[in-house]
């Protein structure tokens, strides 16, 4: 067993939090956000990441949002049924926001991260749909994620998220995927499996990062620190 440390230790500052995103298309400037989940995850007191509370809402599409009907028939959204409890895109954006400010606040993080699998997809859908909003406190970082395409390529030899979900020895359950709330939680349990099984090598940098520290020689990116969330 490794060192015990806090979520603040274990990346840099940054909380991360798992983001799916359900839309009408590929391009986020064009095309609907019609469905948004967001799972927080939390360190154990052994030091095991978990995936912790879901957030899922449905988005009413921005006026004039392109709905492609292939992606449609993928993720099976019907954007007008009139059952469907869909917010504006504000609205559903900035209750998953207060919940991820509350949760970077309890970590004693500065900001959040986004994680998904092909990340930059759905960092690009919130960017896009913050901008449309308005919204002035985006708790994610701008442009950086973690992407999990990326983590299950390398350690699995995976990237399709069913098959990665599999090569981790987790369960998929096919009638379920491409709803937000699963593949959101699907993404967050393969996150922290990678996390998990690579926490011996984190150990071993963190003391040789350390050692740095001591030193006066750490490294420091400017364009990658973490950057505070404004406050409530």
């Amino acid at each position: 067993m490794g060192d015990i440390y806090l979520m603040r230790d274990r990346f840099r500052g940054f909380l991360p939090v798992v983001v799916d995103c359900e839309t009408g298309g590929f391009n986020a400037q064009t095309d609907g956000l019609l469905e948004i989940a967001g799972v927080l995850l939390k360190l154990d007191e052994d030091g095991v990441l978990r995936r912790g509370a879901t957030s899922r809402y449905h988005v009413q599409p921005f006026p004039g949002a392109r709905l492609d009907p292939a992606s449609l028939a993928v993720n099976g959204i019907d954007p007008h049924h009139p059952l469907r409890p869909a917010l504006p895109e504000a609205d559903a954006l900035g209750r998953l926001f207060k919940d991820v400010r509350n949760a970077v606040k309890d970590s004693g993080c500065t900001r959040a991260i986004l994680v998904g699998h092909n990340a930059a997809f759905d960092l690009a859908f919130v960017n896009a749909a913050v901008a449309r909003a308005g919204i002035k406190r985006n708790p994610f970082h701008p442009f950086s994620c973690f992407d999990t395409a990326t983590l299950a390529g390398v350690a699995y030899g995976q990237t399709v998220l069913s098959r990665a979900v599999v090569a981790a020895g987790l369960t998929w359950e096919r009638e379920h995927a491409h709803s937000a709330i699963y593949d959101a939680e699907r993404t967050a349990d393969l996150f922290c499996d990678v996390c998990n099984q690579f926490r011996p090598i984190f150990d071993e940098a963190r003391s040789r990062a350390q050692a740095l520290e001591e030193l006066g020689e750490e490294p420091i990116n400017p364009m990658v620190e973490p950057t505070p969330i404004e406050p409530e």
